[in-house]
C-alpha cells in the first residue's frame, strides 16, 4: 500500500517510537524510508548577523543533534529482520511543520510518520504543536504515534 514513507524525527522518545513503527511499516510494505530532521530557524536573527560565531555554533550543534537522531533511526532499520535501507535529509531554513510537509511533497512520500509528545491541551491551544501543524499542511496521510 505505501511506497515511500517519510519519518520525521527530533531524537525524542516519542520520535523513537514513531521510527519503530515507520520501520515496521516499511518492512511490511516493501516501502522506501526517508528520515528527516528539521533544524529550527536560528532564534537570534538580528544577533546572528552581528555575531556570526553564534550562528555557526548554533548550526554546528543542530547538525550534531540531527546526526544523532538520524543515526538512531538508522539503527532501528538494522534491527529485527531484513535491514531496511533508509535515506536521510536535514532540512534548514524552514519551520519544523513546513519542512516536514514540504519534504513529503518534494520526495513524493505517500505517508508521513511523526511522534507526538502529548503536551497538554492548554499548550496546544496557545502555541499549537508541530504535529497539529503537519496535519494541517500535509497533502498525504499522517500517522501520529504517541
Amino acid at each position: 500500500m505505501f511506497k515511500h514513507i517519510l519519518l520525521a524525527t527530533d531524537g525524542s522518545a516519542a520520535c523513537d517510537q514513531a521510527a519503530r513503527i515507520a520501520v515496521a511499516l516499511a518492512r511490511e510494505h516493501g516501502a522506501r524510508l526517508t528520515a528527516i530532521y528539521v533544524v529550527d530557524p536560528y532564534p537570534y536573527l538580528g544577533i546572528g548577523q552581528a555575531n556570526p560565531l553564534g550562528f555557526q555554533a548554533y548550526m554546528q550543534a543542530a547538525h550534531v543533534h540531527a546526526g544523532r537522531a538520524l543515526a538512531r533511526a538508522a539503527e532501528l532499520c538494522d534491527d529485527g529482520g531484513t535491514p531496511i535501507p533508509m535515506e536521510t535529509r536535514i532540512v534548514e531554513e524552514a519551520t519544523a511543520a513546513h519542512g516536514i510537509a514540504q519534504t513529503a511533497r518534494d520526495e513524493h512520500a505517500d505517508l508521513i510518520v511523526v511522534g507526538s509528545h502529548g503536551h497538554g491541551a492548554l499548550r496546544k491551544l496557545m502555541l499549537g504543536s508541530v504535529t497539529t501543524r503537519v496535519l494541517a499542511e500535509a497533502t498525504v496521510p499522517v500517522l501520529v504515534v504517541r
